[in-house]
């Protein structure tokens, strides 16, 4: 069974365009406005309320304490502080979801302002590069709805293949509609 890789400290990393780094109060506010947003939150189960979504940035915030790394805030660069937060892109060690688990996931979600300017690719691009090149990966997984087009086609571009090996999500009850779930994964010699 492979064990969960942590880091002694929180790692940031930087794009031409992008920092990903750990998760701020001011973040939550953002969050919570996006995590309501219909389009946004499409493929998943339900809108969350602003609590639901504070309780969520705390948990990511927490396991990147404890790991060095997880779901990162991306924010876009910029030479005047605060940045600006545009949603999270970053690595979680999965252990809930089958098959194949455990293993290591790669996930986003960005506020709907901020799609269509390649801004997940480029944040995805650079949590691959860490999840292989420092954390010594051999392989990082992603899944979705059977539904989620949109991010399906990111897979793809980042060089992620379809396993074909579609599951029930564990957490969604038998008939709901974003239950069935395909599973991708790519290699460090894939990554594009």
């Amino acid at each position: 069974m492979l064990s969960k890789p942590t880091l002694d400290q929180i790692v940031e990393l930087r794009t031409e365009r992008l920092r990903l780094r750990q998760w701020c109060g001011a973040d939550k506010e953002l969050f919570a406005k996006m995590s309501s947003d219909p389009e946004v939150m499409r493929y998943f189960p339900a809108l969350l309320s602003s609590k639901e979504s504070e309780l969520l940035a705390e948990k990511i915030t927490a396991l990147i304490a404890e790991n060095g790394y997880g779901f990162w805030a991306v924010t876009l660069r910029n030479d005047k502080l605060p940045e600006e937060f545009i949603g999270f892109v970053g690595l979680h060690w999965q252990t809930q979801v089958n098959p194949s688990q455990p293993f290591m996931e790669i996930g986003w979600r960005l506020a709907r302002r901020y799609w269509g300017s390649g801004y997940a690719y480029e944040a995805a691009q650079k949590a691959l590069s860490f999840a292989f090149e420092t954390l010594k990966l051999n392989e990082v997984y992603a899944f979705t709805a059977l539904s989620n087009l949109p991010s399906q086609k990111l897979m793809k571009r980042l060089g992620m293949k379809n396993m074909e090996r579609d599951f029930l999500h564990p957490s969604l009850p038998t008939g709901h509609p974003l239950q069935a779930h395909c599973l991708y994964k790519v290699t460090a010699s894939e990554v594009t």
